[in-house]
């Protein structure tokens, strides 16, 4: 199952880079994942300060 970032996402970063395939941009307010190209390997989720990215 994708991921998806939380509402708690503040915009940091950490998890754009750390996507090995890069589907996460940064939103308006907080960074997406695009879930169709997610693999769910958890990398984002992994680096995020306050556990945004949540398995769906």
């Amino acid at each position: 199952m994708a991921y998806f970032i939380e509402d708690s996402c503040i915009s940091c970063g950490a998890c754009e880079s750390e996507c090995p395939v890069s589907c996460i941009t940064a939103g308006d307010k907080a960074y997406v994942i695009d879930a169709d190209a997610c693999i769910s390997c958890g990398a984002c989720a992994n680096v995020c300060p306050v556990n945004a990215p949540k398995e769906q």
